[in-house]
């Protein structure tokens, strides 16, 4: 869809001043009554302010929630009570403006961490908000909750639910401090299907889990990470649950829209030049694969290898070897990249020539995979290169 849109929600965004002038940094999402919605955050234990307050409402309030409201530039992060204040003061002037509870608005805020929410220049764009709320505001939105980001990321899906046709339409930032649980991301997705609340919690828990959970561009995990899962209702279809004859068709729209939202979060990855995907199979648990496969992920020497399109093997290898697997037989590990087969038996295959993985290499996509050769259990990471312009980015980020 080029312009889409969901029944039962309003977007606008501003530009409030919270860093830069003249800059869009403020956005208002206004959701119809009776709204459901669902949410994962952070687990770090320095979480935001704003992330303590959103999920305190969602779990405290009437049940529905009516406006999202996000700011970039200032994470309201390690500002100890005084950014509680500030985030409720935030929430008490939606929810005056918009003549709803406190706890039907929740806050959520990306960028500087440490620095005091300014409160006022929030609160003074209100109005402007509030008068531009459309249903098509979805890419202005998108720009406006931008950091390092280059571009807005949104995606969206129309499904078939029988006689009626339900839409997903999702918006996502976040370019660095992304790792798995979650990362320094924000999402926001809505549906105008209805949606049981327990099926739209497990749904997203799901969906989160093979996309904003499974990538990784420098293995730091933010303390203001949020996705949010909106259900308007306003299809008027029998609300979904796990049972439903279409909840599948839902579940499966879902898992395809964050997985979509997550690849474009690692394309746009600070300085990256490649989009990789680490593949671990045969090992003897999920659990185990997912730690080898973040192991080489997060390894700074692989990543600075996939930036110089290096096919140093040697640095996936020892990334395998200090996965803390037990037990692990290097007899039985081999390494692909793509198609090409590198290590065999625990040792560089004796097909492999060294121009053929650095034709893959060289690609701007591609990926790397590890057979443990220990049993049938799975799993994957995307991830990115380490550039030199991630140092620069980061080096500059508060100037």
């Amino acid at each position: 869809m080029n312009n889409p849109q969901i029944d039962g929600v309003r977007l606008a965004s501003t530009a409030a001043g919270v860093r830069y002038p003249n800059r869009q940094d403020l956005v208002l999402i206004e959701l119809a009554a009776e709204t459901q919605c669902a949410g994962v955050f952070t687990r770090n234990a320095f979480c935001a302010a704003p992330v303590v307050l959103a999920k305190t409402h969602l779990t405290s309030g009437p049940g529905q929630v009516r406006y999202w409201l996000i700011n970039s530039g200032n994470a309201n992060a390690g500002t100890g009570a005084a950014g509680l204040a500030a985030a409720r003061q935030c929430c008490q002037a939606v929810a005056q403006a918009g003549g709803v509870t406190e706890t039907e608005v929740l806050p959520f805020s990306t960028g500087i961490i440490g620095e005091d929410l300014p409160v006022e220049r929030i609160t003074a764009a209100l109005p402007q908000l509030f008068a531009t709320l459309d249903g098509a505001g979805w890419t202005g939105a998108a720009r406006a909750i931008m950091t390092t980001d280059t571009q807005p990321k949104v995606a969206s899906r129309r499904i078939s639910l029988g006689q009626q046709n339900a839409t997903l339409v999702g918006m996502a930032k976040g370019a660095g401090m992304i790792c798995p649980n979650m990362a320094t991301m924000l999402a926001f997705i809505a549906t105008d299907a209805a949606v049981t609340p327990p099926f739209l919690q497990a749904a997203l828990t799901q969906a989160v889990a093979g996309s904003f959970n499974a990538i990784s561009v420098d293995g730091d995990t933010s303390t203001n990470d949020a996705c949010m899962l909106a259900a308007t209702g306003q299809l008027g279809n029998a609300p979904l649950e796990p049972s439903s004859t279409h909840a599948q068709t839902f579940q499966q729209a879902l898992n395809e829209l964050c997985l979509e939202l997550a690849t474009a979060i690692v394309r746009d990855a600070e300085g990256a030049t490649k989009l990789v995907r680490i593949e671990v199979s045969e090992a003897r648990s999920t659990q185990e694969a997912r730690a080898v496969a973040a192991t080489i992920a997060h390894s700074p020497l692989v990543k600075t290898a996939l930036f110089a399109g290096d096919p140093n093997w040697g640095r996936i290898l020892a990334a395998v070897g200090r996965a803390e697997v037990p037990e692990l037989s290097i007899d039985q590990v081999s390494l692909w990249l793509d198609e090409v087969c590198i290590v065999s038996s625990g040792g560089r295959d004796p097909a492999y020539r060294e121009a053929e993985g650095a034709r893959v290499m060289a690609q701007d996509a591609f990926s790397i995979g590890v057979r443990l050769g220990r049993g049938s259990a799975h799993s994957s990471i995307l991830t990115c290169d380490l550039s030199y312009d991630y140092v620069r980015i980061n080096a500059e980020y508060r100037s």
